[in-house]
């Protein structure tokens, strides 16, 4: 797996490929940062934690921070990954984040999004490879029907789930595209320095592909027993320093998303808007 770098120029290149843009001063951001939510399967723009950042996050700024607001956006996106891919880009072409946050299956749909620091919770990264596989069942009759009953959405803005062929097998190659190219090698503990910090750099591997991760994974979470969720398969593509763990569920507690995620987001957001680098 090759190598890229996580340092300075993790912030210099483009959003996504073929996506570029003007660099911005620093001194002249935008009253307003975006970061972009990911929800995760059949979640959507009422999901839980985005909704405890939209009502907390601005508390939790210092009174130094370099923007006078921080815009939490989640919006529903379809279930087929590859429409799904398309609709998220356009939103990052609209909204410019400074910072993606994908949960669970969206996760794959994060990594996906180059040249932007990126956290993540629960990242679901085997989950593709069920449903992938998954899709050979749907061709027997009845099996869609059943699976749409058993993981039926909650009612509210939520992303409709349809288990067919069509939607559950391009998910295999969604995840090979989203893993490809993301092997960091990662320096230091602090967020400045994992963030400022130089990698090595493969002539394979653009500069727009070198990007910011960090996750946070659960301890008692169900799905890490069969492997949807799986640090090992984290440490293989990112390495170690890239993750932690919280005392809860696969569902990140409010308290923990207080005490954990809303510092790791306020510390990302300081070091890329104090960096002399390009702000999305």
């Amino acid at each position: 797996m090759p190598s890229c770098r996580t340092g300075n120029d993790a912030f210099a290149g483009t959003v996504a490929a073929g996506v570029n843009y003007e660099p911005i001063n620093p001194a002249v951001v935008s009253e307003v940062v975006n970061i972009l939510y990911i929800h995760g399967m059949g979640g959507g723009g009422d999901s839980r934690i985005p909704s405890i950042l939209k009502e907390r996050i601005g508390a939790a700024l210092p009174e130094s921070f370099p923007a006078e607001e921080v815009n939490v956006v989640v919006r529903t996106y379809d279930f087929e990954p590859e429409t799904g891919h398309m609709q998220i880009m356009a939103w990052v072409e609209e909204l410019r984040p400074a910072l993606v946050i994908g949960e669970s299956l969206g996760s794959l749909q994060a990594l996906r999004i180059r040249g932007v620091p990126r956290l993540f919770v629960s990242p679901s990264l085997n989950a593709p490879i069920y449903l992938g596989y998954l899709s050979f069942l749907t061709l027997v009759p009845g099996v869609t029907w059943l699976l749409d009953w058993i993981y039926r959405p909650r009612p509210g803005d939520r992303q409709p789930l349809h288990f067919t062929f069509r939607n559950l097998y391009p998910y295999i190659a969604h995840r090979k595209a989203a893993l490809s190219g993301q092997r960091l090698s990662v320096a230091g503990r602090s967020v400045a320095g994992r963030v400022g910090d130089t990698c090595r750099q493969s002539g394979s591997v653009p500069e727009s592909a070198c990007d910011y991760c960090f996750a946070f994974f659960g301890e008692h979470d169900h799905y890490r027993r069969s492997g949807v969720v799986s640090i090992r398969t984290w440490k293989r593509h990112f390495g170690e320093g890239t993750w932690t763990t919280y005392p809860g569920t696969h569902f990140m507690e409010e308290e923990y998303v207080m005490s954990m995620l809303v510092p790791e987001i306020v510390s990302v957001l300081l070091a890329v808007l104090r960096k002399d680098r390009p702000v999305f």
